[in-house]
């Protein structure tokens, strides 16, 4: 393998399994996009919802169509062996969409009331299938073909947006840039036919004329969500294997740029890409080991993947809070995703879970909203926040039946005012020595089921 087929390589693993290098991040000198990263920073929760074709057959979201994948995106195809006939099965799948039980104003109160803050949801993955009503393609929720387009909500993307934005949570756009069905990305007969990559079915720079026409495609419907589509916050952009140093240049800087004429604040996130156009660096199903010290959210899912399964496993409301403490600890965001039912309603089995967050957030919220990383971040199973000259120290119980200390050493030497505890405001007995704070912790945390966690608040 030469050394340009290897940094290619690299650039492919980037765009599905990992994430930027620190080192690569460049922070915006726009003052304008500086306040919009404030106001990132201090969400910490956004709900992702993928959601296309794939929810139809509770199967991994557009990977199946590609063949280089099929090993590990294939193993919920087991009533074919024919990669032709899946393919034409799987892009005919916008003939079976009708997701009738649909309720945006359902998703928004839900998200509002688990204590999310911002939506990042999928206007088109890389089988691109739209659900919003594009000028540029008929492979979208409100064409003829598509079953759901007599649907009221039949926009989904205008649906969603607007019912998020009534109940006051931010707004993601998420946009592939890869469209595997685009004939000028996947030739359409090829892309049946024979073999298929995540990447184009030719050469951009043996066919310039077709990767033209694939760019301004992109540039027109990411124009498109940015100017008909009310108030952006983020676009949220996936596929890293689209950019200029793998030969799939669709010059994304100038397209956001134009976005920015109308909406100047919007945040570009160029994912695993670097650069001055991803604003902000986005870990796929993992949490970072130490903080980035530069903006981020860890991208993870309340299921197993990221598309509706059918007899998933959903994380509970332990895991959840552990992951999140995690991430805030580090300075980072938490970007859950939640993909509906074939119908479009929320999976009852998920709604344990969700409430779960949300009633633990309406408790210990502060800790967590508006909050920045403080030494030494964590120290076992304690994590720091800080907001001001408030310092939050969380105590996780990440096993049920974990007994409850009577008193615990908090590894924190700067100069108090008092302690109290978040839930009860109750200020508790606390005692300054070498190693750092002795608390007691209240008998009443050490009766009945093992907590979720202790939150004390220290003033400095």
């Amino acid at each position: 393998m030469g050394k340009e087929t290897e940094q290619k390589q690299e650039i492919v693993n980037q765009g599905v399994h990992t994430y930027s290098q620190v080192e690569s991040y460049v922070w915006p000198q726009e003052p304008i996009l500086r306040e919009q990263l404030e106001w990132f920073q201090d969400q910490k929760l956004a709900l992702m919802v993928h959601w296309g074709m794939y929810n139809q057959l509770g199967m991994v979201a557009s990977w199946a169509l590609s063949d280089e994948d099929a090993e590990w995106s294939r193993k919920t195809v087991d009533w074919t062996d024919d990669g032709e006939l899946f393919k034409r099965q799987y892009r005919a799948l916008n003939r079976a969409f009708d997701p009738v039980a649909f309720q945006p104003e359902e998703w928004a109160k839900m998200a509002k009331k688990c204590g999310f803050r911002y939506l990042i949801l999928t206007t088109k993955h890389h089988d691109g299938f739209c659900l919003w009503d594009t000028a540029y393609t008929e492979y979208k929720t409100t064409a003829e073909e598509c079953p759901f387009h007599t649907h009221k909500y039949a926009d989904i993307v205008r649906t969603m947006f607007d019912a998020f934005r009534k109940e006051g949570l931010g707004i993601g756009a998420y946009f592939s840039k890869a469209d595997w069905h685009c004939p000028d990305y996947w030739e359409t007969e090829k892309a049946l036919t024979r073999k298929t990559t995540r990447n184009p079915t030719y050469d951009p720079k043996e066919n310039p004329e077709a990767w033209e026409r694939f760019r301004a495609f992109t540039r027109d419907q990411i124009l498109e969500l940015g100017k008909q589509y009310g108030r952006l916050d983020i676009l949220w952009f996936d596929a890293g294997w689209v950019a200029a140093a793998n030969g799939q240049d669709i010059r994304l800087g100038e397209i956001v740029e134009k976005v920015r004429k109308t909406q100047p604040w919007v945040l570009a996130v160029d994912r695993t890409v670097g650069g001055a156009y991803e604003n902000y660096v986005t870990p796929e199903m993992c949490v970072p080991e130490k903080p980035l010290r530069v903006p981020w959210e860890s991208c993870l899912t309340l299921g197993a993947d990221f598309n509706y399964a059918y007899g998933d496993h959903y994380k509970s409301q332990r895991e959840l809070v552990n992951l999140l403490v995690n991430i805030v600890a580090k300075g980072g965001n938490m970007a859950l995703n939640v993909s509906p039912q074939p119908d479009g309603r929320i999976p009852v089995e998920a709604w344990e879970s969700l409430r779960g967050l949300g009633a633990w957030m309406q408790t210990y919220g502060e800790a967590i909203y508006g909050t920045r990383i403080c030494a030494p971040y964590q120290s076992g199973n304690l994590a720091f926040t800080q907001k001001g000259d408030t310092v939050y120290v969380i105590r996780l119980y990440p096993e049920e039946g974990e007994a409850v200390e009577e008193e615990l050493l908090i590894p924190y030497q700067e100069k108090i005012r008092g302690i109290s505890m978040v839930d009860t405001k109750k200020a508790v007995e606390w005692q300054i020595t070498e190693e750092g704070i002795r608390v007691v912790i209240p008998k009443g945390y050490r009766e009945g089921d093992t907590p979720i966690a202790i939150v004390w608040k220290i003033e400095r």
